[in-house]
């Protein structure tokens, strides 16, 4: 069984009314069919399996967190705790939006590499430590297994998060239609990928079919193309004892990875039609992921994969 609770963090250095996010925990539960569990709704964890490793999933711009539901309650089920959240900012003045937090002084070149560019992430760790310490959850949580896991800017602020001089507990990263390459308005040459550490496994997931990351490529002087920088990004992987996977989803647009997509909001216009069955794609790309957290050297799997149109491994 599944099921979530919520809490709020403060995140230090912001004002009132964005400085507080929301976070939903996801953990692996076991109905009783006691009396407050009927009355509150509020069901025990399962601690058969305890403490489980956490995976905190980074949202896009104006992507809502249950987006990625479907990916939170398939690692559950898996044996993880999932973490996702919402945080309303406004990271440029006079756009306020759904964001995963972004550090735009520390993406700079002057600046970056001086400490966490997602504002987010230690407010989130810093909760679920007090979760893991006195809560219903008190002991489930294994905070020494933390993974990163994000789409589009999310994926983003994962991959150059994942850095164990600011988070020693981080295990792994992964993304998906999400990259490093750094934007020429913050002052960076263009075409610059910027690197990601190889202390720790990742694994960089893209769409042929993404065409967001298309329409963006001119922010980074790059030539037009949906998987371009997601590819340059896993060759810019530092050397390290971490694996580095890269797998391109044949079909899949860069909000295969959201689902139920928001048209509403973002920049879901840009996107081509996926030319796969999305259900497909996502079941392919949970598997993926449940594996790289889990059975890292049972990757090797996917390599002859009919869905994948690329996938490389780097030890």
């Amino acid at each position: 069984m599944i099921r979530a609770l919520y809490r709020s963090a403060t995140v230090p250095g912001t004002k009132p009314p964005y400085d507080t996010l929301t976070i939903k925990v996801y953990y692996p539960a076991q109905f009783t069919d006691s009396p407050m569990e009927r009355n509150t709704g509020v069901i025990p964890p399962d601690r058969a399996g305890a403490p489980y490793p956490v995976v905190i999933l980074l949202p896009g711009i104006n992507v809502g967190p249950e987006a990625y539901q479907w990916l939170a309650e398939s690692l559950t089920g898996r044996g993880m705790v999932a973490v996702t959240y919402s945080w309303i900012a406004e990271e440029m003045p006079g756009f306020i939006s759904l964001t995963p937090g972004v550090d735009l002084d520390r993406v700079r070149p002057e600046t970056f590499g001086s400490g966490p560019t997602c504002p987010a992430l230690r407010p989130i760790l810093e909760e679920l430590g007090r979760l893991n310490h006195e809560s219903l959850l008190a002991g489930v949580l294994d905070l020494d297994k933390i993974f990163l896991g994000g789409h589009s800017a999310g994926g983003t602020m994962a991959l150059q998060n994942a850095n164990p001089a600011w988070f020693p507990q981080v295990r792994g990263v992964f993304a998906y239609g999400g990259h490093t390459g750094a934007s020429t308005m913050l002052g960076w040459p263009e075409r610059t990928i910027l690197p990601v550490s190889g202390e720790v496994d990742v694994l960089l997931i893209g769409g042929t079919r993404d065409g967001v990351i298309e329409a963006s490529s001119h922010r980074y002087g790059d030539a037009a193309s949906p998987t371009g920088p997601v590819a340059r990004t896993f060759d810019a992987i530092l050397p390290g004892p971490g694996r580095g996977v890269l797998a391109l989803i044949e079909g899949g647009n860069h909000f295969t990875f959201a689902h139920p997509a928001d048209p509403t909001t973002g920049r879901a216009f840009l996107d081509h039609a996926p030319t796969n069955d999305e259900d497909e794609l996502r079941a392919l790309m949970a598997e993926m992921i449940g594996i790289f957290i889990q059975q890292p050297d049972a990757l090797g799997r996917f390599v002859e994969h009919p869905l994948l149109s690329k996938f490389q491994l780097r030890s």
